[in-house]
């Protein structure tokens, strides 16, 4: 291992042995009293309440005290490599995997099922593997009765060997700033196309999906949706419409709230629960509240997916952690995501903060849901999506080559396109249509827009090429480079990952293109 490459693994085992350190201090916490270390990307609102309401629920239900101590190094792809990077080292040292902390809190069923599957090394000829994750085996009449059918909309609930187990339910869609979009003729966004609109041009808020695994689903949904063509083409408008692409998903709602952006893609929960505290400021300060966030699901085109809890492999506390995810399925829990603040009718609601997240059990929805904040029940709205993941493996790599690396171009040759005279111009108030090369008549635009959406044509074994705009190839191209069943076919640099390789390429044409589009419109 190289030093860059030791300094970043040592680095990473040093902030997540952090949590053994927090559980000898952690404030709040009394003396001799059993406590769990949750890692999580929750933001502090949530980790008031459900460390609040747990202590309650254990003290009710086992008749003694519990604390949760919370340790926070990130979001929840940056959470996932440093809890991979620790257990590859203690693999690697021998040591036993795990003990530094208890259970894992918050992100999307991707990244769980990531951390379920088996990390290996090698140790002088000898392969060693252990999961993140350890399963937890509860009853089945239990899960029965909180979350009856595992499925929503084709999505698990939880997964079945116990590895994870759905707490909320997460949509995704996009937040918008109304005060914003109006002086621009711009309706509230109701399709993804409409980041595509190119009166947005400068006002749409986006995110790095290699740094954020909620909005690398809620692109996937563009693309599944979509489909991957034309979810291509939504992504890079919307990118090219973006001022900049931030690194945090909860940057979004921030910036439209601030009027920094007017729309952006946005996991539901952190959309709605911005909207709520502008209503609660508003409140506070003896004003109306002047409605101007929101938060939309496009009809039929959103997802809903598990935002799990599960156990650590090692964890030093199983049974107090194996309580605790009983507890995030129980209603009581349930009832701190969607239930009106100070809420004590036939349970007992979040104490200060209304989290306007989505519960994850049918029987919560089905005794609580007209009293819910958005009276919103998951299991009737949501619409199958399809099985096909392939395309999710694709989008960190390409919208960093396509849209990130080359960001000032790429703006630049969206300007040119709609700038040009024969682009379709969106009458004021109405929705935009997604302009494809196809769409237009006059020569040098569609040369415009079909330089904008090309992407590269990958070799393959034989001297034949593969083509990455046809999604047929997809699945062909993800087990060849992706995965790396080529490499003795030299088709990268020896020394550089498939993926890495592929963003390269992406950015090789977006510049190559940019640059002939500068030089057509010099002329």
């Amino acid at each position: 291992m190289n030093l860059p490459r030791l300094l970043i693994a040592v680095f990473i085992v040093v902030l997540v042995s952090l949590p053994l350190a927090l559980r000898r201090s952690a404030p709040g916490v009394a003396k001799g009293v059993p406590s769990i270390v949750v890692i999580t990307p929750h933001n502090e609102q949530i980790r008031h309440e459900f460390g609040r309401a747990f202590a309650r629920w254990h003290e009710r239900v086992h008749g003694t005290p519990a604390a949760v101590v919370w340790s926070t190094p990130g979001g929840t792809s940056e959470i996932r490599r440093m809890l991979v990077a620790s257990v590859e080292s203690d693999l690697s040292s021998g040591k036993p995997v795990g003990g530094d902390a208890d259970l894992l809190f918050g992100g999307g069923s991707y990244e769980f099922d990531l951390l379920s599957k088996p990390i290996s090394v090698t140790v002088d000829g000898e392969q060693r593997s252990a999961t993140v994750l350890e399963p937890v085996v509860l009853p089945e009449g239990f899960l029965n009765m909180a979350y009856g059918d595992n499925d929503i909309a084709g999505n698990r609930l939880y997964a079945p060997d116990g590895s994870w187990y759905g707490a909320a339910l997460s949509s995704f869609g996009m937040v918008y700033n109304g005060r914003l979009l109006e002086p621009l003729g711009v309706p509230a966004p109701a399709r993804w196309q409409d980041l595509a609109d190119p009166r947005l041009a400068g006002w749409v808020a986006m995110v790095n999906p290699s740094q954020s695994g909620s909005v690398a689903t809620a692109f996937e949904t563009i693309l599944r949706r979509c489909g991957w063509q034309d979810g291509w083409r939504i992504l890079r408008r919307a990118a090219a419409n973006a001022r900049t692409i931030a690194a945090s998903s909860s940057r979004i709602p921030v910036d439209v709230a601030d009027g920094e952006a007017a729309v952006g893609v946005c996991i539901d929960f952190y959309g709605r629960f911005e909207a709520q505290a502008l209503i609660d400021d508003a409140r506070r300060a003896g004003k109306e509240p002047d409605g101007r966030l929101a938060f939309v699901d496009p009809v039929g085109e959103t997802a809903i997916d598990a935002d799990p809890v599960a156990m650590l492999r090692g964890a030093p506390n199983p049974e107090l952690s194996r309580r605790f995810i009983e507890f995030c399925i129980s209603d009581d829990a349930q009832a701190l995501w969607q239930l009106p603040r100070g809420y004590s009718g036939r349970i007992d609601g979040p104490e200060q903060y209304e989290l306007r997240r989505l519960p994850a059990t049918r029987r919560f929805i089905g005794r609580f849901v007209t009293e819910t904040i958005d009276g919103i029940d998951p299991f009737e709205v949501a619409a199958p999506l399809s099985k096909d993941s392939t395309m999710r493996s694709f989008i960190a790599p390409l919208f960093s080559g396509l849209c990130i690396d080359h960001h000032k171009a790429l703006r630049a040759m969206w300007r040119n396109i709609i700038e040009h005279p024969a682009y379709p111009k969106p009458k004021p108030g109405e929705h935009a249509e997604l302009v494809r090369a196809d769409d237009v008549t006059d020569p040098g635009l569609k040369a415009m827009i079909l330089a904008f959406d090309a992407m590269p044509v990958l070799p393959a074994p034989g001297g034949t090429t593969l083509a990455l705009w046809d999604p047929a190839n997809l699945a062909t191209l993800k087990t060849g480079w992706l995965k790396g069943e080529w490499k003795a076919e030299g088709l990268w640099p020896a020394g550089t990952s498939p993926a890495i390789d592929l963003r390269r390429r992406c950015a090789a044409l977006v510049a190559e293109q940019a640059g002939l589009m500068d030089q057509a419109s010099a002329r």
